[in-house]
């Protein structure tokens, strides 16, 4: 299946004028840049623990109500 993948990618990559095959490119890069090399899975124990992190900054007031942050940013609902 890779192969016929690479193939059919290569196929229509040949098509493209250069100032296409510049703006794939670039695509590619970014795809690839935002891929994190050897991240290790969080256990189910970790994410718990970041929520109840989370939950403790909610129930001492350390947050953002939605509303200020639209009028903040002057948007609207």
């Amino acid at each position: 299946m890779a192969k016929a993948l690479d193939q059919e990618m290569q196929d229509y990559f040949t098509r493209l004028n250069d100032a296409e095959k510049k703006s794939v490119i670039q695509m590619l890069k970014t795809f690839l840049k935002g891929r994190k090399e050897g991240v290790a899975r969080q256990t189910l124990e970790e994410y718990n623990s970041e929520v109840e992190e989370a939950d403790s900054d909610i129930e001492a007031g350390n947050f953002v109500a939605h509303e200020d942050i639209m009028k903040r940013y002057g948007l609207k609902h």
